[in-house]
């Protein structure tokens, strides 16, 4: 069953009960047995849905009344059958790995881009790291948090008292930046 695919189908004047006990077995089948190929898996998603239109209409039929024999006993649902619990494991992992790919985006979207922001001439920044380990984000020079003003060094050194900033913060990566502290 790896290699081949089989379907197999049954017809025939069915009451509710004996209905929905055939279909019950061939759902309860098809949950074990139909995940072992590997078109299989696709496949065997498509046939309990379809199968699903199928158990519609017979919930649809009316309770059997008469008849020359007893109804056959529907027997326990699907899911509470040893087959349905079975089956419950790859359908689980299934829905984890459909579900996990929405989760994993919006974490990437909140997330962002990790990478730090490129300081710009004039403008002015906090410092929310330590100095060996700098964590820079741009800020508006009149609000509360703002602590250096960005500076270019020119070709000489910062002046005394300004901070260099790390590579990183600059547009190229290869740029010096001074940062000069405000007074507050």
């Amino acid at each position: 069953m790896i290699v081949i695919m089989r379907f197999l189908k049954r017809q025939g004047a069915f009451c509710r009960s004996c209905g929905l006990a055939v279909f019950r077995e061939m759902q309860a089948n098809t949950l074990v047995q139909g995940w072992w190929g590997p078109l299989s898996v696709l496949v065997t998603i498509f046939t309990l849905l379809v199968n699903l239109d199928a158990r519609s209409t017979l919930l649809r039929l009316p309770e059997p009344t008469g008849g020359w024999r007893p109804p056959l006993d529907p027997g326990k649902p699907v899911t509470k059958r040893p087959a349905g619990m079975i089956a419950l494991a790859p359908l689980a992992l299934l829905a984890a790995a459909v579900m996990s790919i929405p989760v994993f985006l919006i974490i990437g979207w909140m997330a962002g881009d990790s990478s730090p922001k490129p300081l710009t001439v004039n403008s002015c920044a906090r410092n929310d790291g330590s100095w060996s380990d700098q964590d820079l984000k741009t800020v508006p020079c009149g609000s509360a948090d703002a602590q250096f003003q960005v500076t270019d060094p020119g070709t000489g050194e910062c002046e005394e008292g300004d901070y260099v900033a790390d590579l990183k913060y600059s547009k190229d990566g290869e740029t010096s930046l001074c940062l000069h502290p405000l007074d507050r």
